[in-house]
């Protein structure tokens, strides 16, 4: 059995390397991303359509084209998506208030409550995972952290 190589160390210690920098926080953050969406409150309901509900918690009631628009899918697999989240008794459709052409999406109750326990859940994981670092190495991600929302919002 041949020994598995070890991870190849940074020679860049400091990040003054803009491309090596970049391809590892991309590989991290896709890593990350990854592992906390297995951290939810039920498997019933899959990734977009827990993103969805996310963004009508975050964003309130939205048409399916603006949702569409949001999740950057197109309109009928939009449809597709709320339908199943009304199925589960997740979200609803509603008279738009303005457009009587139009309907809104609203989450409801259980929806919300999904949407709060996922969070929660995503919330502990990650804090059980911070608590194990020693306060320095937790400064460092605090500071990461918000340089990764400025990143972000560029």
């Amino acid at each position: 059995m041949t020994p598995t190589a070890a991870p190849a160390q940074r020679t860049d210690p400091a990040g003054s390397r803009p491309a090596p920098l970049a391809a590892e926080l991309r590989v991290g953050a896709m890593r990350m991303a990854r592992r906390l969406r297995r951290e939810r409150s039920s498997t019933d309901i899959t990734d977009a359509q827990y993103s969805v509900l996310a963004c009508l918690d975050r964003r309130g009631p939205q048409t399916l084209r603006s949702l569409a628009d949001h999740e950057n899918v197109q309109p009928p697999s939009m449809t597709r998506t709320v339908t199943a989240l009304e199925a589960a008794g997740l979200a609803r459709r509603t008279p738009h208030p303005d457009d009587g052409r139009q309907l809104l999406v609203v989450l409801t109750d259980a929806g919300a409550t999904h949407v709060l326990e996922t969070r929660r859940r995503r919330d502990a994981w990650l804090a059980g995972q911070l608590a194990a670092l020693d306060p320095d190495e937790r400064a460092t991600l605090a500071r990461a952290a918000a340089l990764l929302q400025e990143i972000a919002t560029r």
